[in-house]
């Protein structure tokens, strides 16, 4: 029920700001209307944008504006510089023209009258006009004076035909009337720290009593980051509206909340999960001296050791890159192109028309993201010689793709690192090419991919993009994770330690794409979308995998070293034996429980090389005791022996095996103890 009433609410601003747009001016009639006033509100519903995000989009800002004096036929339109300011760093992608030019131009745009919404009026159903001068943007300048400067007049070009006193661009003046194309309505934003500025932007009042103008400011990005998200209570986003205009325009409602801040992954919701996805994990405990593979024709074939998990905090936490089609969209365009459509998508209005310089050699295009969300898995501590195997795409459990509602394909796909573009416009991700796909024989079809581990600093990524999302439900996706290793406990391989991992969006600073100062801010070669990488959004690393040292524990039941009696204490390493035991080489620690037990507890022996015996005397190592002692060896197959007897053996001596507690590694040995 909650969602069914947010999609009812969404559909609702929709058709509120459909009707909005077809109200605009067509035509240049009537007269004076009284004072033109404008008043600031939000475009749509104002949208949840993720704490973790450098370059959040914004809600819309639409200023509507009534009354006033149209101009004459023949007049130049007056202009205004329209000037937002934020509460956190302007982001939107830089757009200049050259490496020199319109250095600060941006992908923030000023639409007037919602042209390509195709609704009723001349606004509405005119061209996506930017303003250029030779076919160069002017967005310092402008319609102000040596830019796109516009007069009312007549245009023969539009889809209505021929039509009078509307902006145009004068090609011919008869009598002091204009004929024309039609004037530029979409205007560059030049940005500056936390503030983007549309300059000459033309002011013509509406036709009559009863229109309006609108003027809708879209694609503004921001960090987020910067902004405290808050509990319980969002941290917001604040815009502040100034006009200044060589005539007189009254403005209302100047300051507006264009952006509610929230962490984009939930806490308690992304982590590690056991293999069949029914729970938490702490991460599987693994031995040194026993392999883990991940081949399905091997006999120690495993499972995988657990599930990544990654989860929304708020239902659009996720989404995709772009859409190339979208139900109720007024128009069968595939692209974000419709004033005021919400699409959902970590691109905002896309204008392939106007791109901009890349030192990067690639195609700028106003509103176009890179790629979708993207999900990083950052392994930490992984030994030499230990392999990591990722699922190409989601799982349920277990790489189980079954009953993976409601999508039919995958909701998120490896692709070949984190900051690398989908491409153009319609270009889905790229997904990781690996020499060898390995497929254990529960698999029902999904390949999974080597995680690239850095052998210096024992680290290694995997990143996976968001290609399907349901904004109107909190989104859970798992991917699957292998270990595969050769069990070498000669060479100490692998090392034994716990083996972390991060979850976070991506990119980040830590991946190299950017750094952290300049993530945050405007750029015209960083990508979109970009992260910070603190504060973690998951909490502290997971454990994914404890590798242990193979032990064998001894209980010696009873050790004396009082009324004249003493114990000798004997433990022999047998991996060295017919039966191709790795050989192993470790210390034993012995513990001592009873009475007059040693102040230093453990006693730790020497190394105890395999095919040798560690001997020695409870008089030297427990003067005055008597009781038990437990040993525990850092190796397999350790054996023991207790003999225990008076001075010299003259009158009393007895010897005997301790209890072999457990041999890890593998099963207990099966011995009649």
């Amino acid at each position: 029920m909650p969602e069914f009433r947010k999609l009812i609410l969404a559909l609702c601003v929709v058709v509120l700001f459909a009707g909005l747009a077809s109200a605009q001016v067509g035509t240049q009639t009537g007269g004076p209307t009284g004072t033109f006033t404008c008043g600031v509100t939000n475009g749509a519903v104002t949208p949840t944008l993720r704490s973790e995000g450098f370059t959040e989009l914004t809600g819309d800002i639409v200023i509507v504006c009534s009354g006033g004096s149209p101009a004459a036929l023949g007049s130049t339109i007056p202009t205004a510089n329209i000037t937002l300011f934020l509460n956190t760093t302007v982001t939107s992608r830089l757009l200049p023209t050259s490496s020199t030019t319109n250095a600060t131009a941006s992908e923030a745009l000023l639409l007037i009258d919602e042209p390509g919404s195709a609704n009723a009026g001349y606004g509405p159903q005119a061209p996506q006009t930017v303003c250029t001068v030779s076919g160069v943007a002017v967005p310092q300048v402008g319609a102000g004076l040596g830019g796109c400067v516009e007069n009312i007049g007549i245009t023969t070009t539009t889809p209505q035909g021929p039509t009078a006193g509307v902006p145009v661009v004068a090609s011919s003046q008869n009598s002091g009337t204009f004929v024309g194309t039609p004037g530029a309505n979409v205007f560059q934003g030049v940005t500056a720290g936390n503030q983007v500025t549309f300059y000459g932007i033309p002011v013509q009042p509406p036709v009559s009593a009863g229109f309006t103008r609108v003027l809708r400011i879209t694609n503004v990005r921001v960090n987020a980051n910067g902004v405290v998200a808050g509990g319980a209570t969002p941290g917001s986003v604040t815009a502040s509206l100034s006009i200044n205009s060589s005539t007189s325009l009254a403005i209302t409602n100047s300051t507006l909340t264009v952006g509610f801040v929230q962490q984009g992954l939930s806490v308690s919701g992304t982590g590690l999960r056991n293999s069949g996805n029914t729970g938490s994990s702490s991460g599987a405990n693994l031995n040194q001296c026993s392999s883990a593979s991940v081949t399905s024709t091997s006999s120690t074939s495993t499972s995988p050791i657990g599930n990544l998990q990654f989860q929304e905090n708020f239902a659009t936490a996720f989404k995709i890159r772009e859409a190339t089609s979208v139900a109720g969209s007024p128009t069968t365009a595939v692209l974000q192109n419709i004033p005021g459509f919400i699409y959902n998508s970590e691109s905002g209005f896309i204008l392939p028309g106007l791109t901009g310089f890349s030192a990067i050699g690639s195609t700028l295009i106003a509103g176009l993201a890179d790629y979708g969300t993207r999900l990083k898995a950052t392994f930490n501590n992984v030994p030499s010689g230990v392999s990591l195997y990722v699922s190409t795409r989601d799982v349920t459990n277990e790489f189980n793709t079954a009953n993976i509602t409601p999508y039919a394909t995958a909701q998120a796909v490896l692709v070949v690192s984190e900051a690398a573009s989908d491409g153009g416009i319609g270009v889905g991700p790229a997904q990781a090419a690996a020499s060898t796909n390995y497929v254990d024989g529960s698999i029902t079809g999904v390949p999974i991919a080597p995680v690239a581990v850095n052998a210096a600093t024992g680290s290694g990524l995997a990143v996976w993009e968001v290609i399907n999302t349901n904004p109107a439900t909190i989104d859970t996706i798992d991917f699957a994770l292998y270990i595969n290793y050769s069990a070498n406990v000669a060479a100490n391989s692998p090392t034994p330690g716990s083996i972390s991992v991060t979850l976070s969006y991506a990119p980040t600073p830590s991946g190299g794409a950017f750094t952290t100062s300049t993530g945050p801010a405007a750029s015209a070669t960083l990508p979109i979308p970009r992260f910070a990488d603190n504060p973690p959004p998951s909490g502290s690393p997971k454990t994914i995998a404890n590798i242990n040292l193979c032990t064998t524990a001894l209980l010696y039941p009873y050790v004396i070293n009082v009324n004249g009696f003493d114990t000798g204490l004997a433990v022999a390493n047998t991996t060295t034996d017919p039966f191709g035991t790795s050989a192993q080489a470790g210390t034993c620690s012995f513990y001592f429980y009873g009475s007059s037990a040693p102040t230093t507890i453990p006693f730790v022996t020497p190394i105890v090389a395999s095919g040798t015996v560690y001997a020695n005397l409870a008089s030297t190592l427990a003067p005055g005791f008597d009781g038990y002692m437990i040993a525990n060896c850092n190796f397999q197959d350790a054996h023991g022996f207790a003999f225990v007897s008076d001075v010299g053996a003259r009158n009393l001596a007895m010897g005997y095996l301790p209890l072999i507690l457990t041999r890890s590694g593998t099963s207990p040995e099966a011995l009649n103890n």
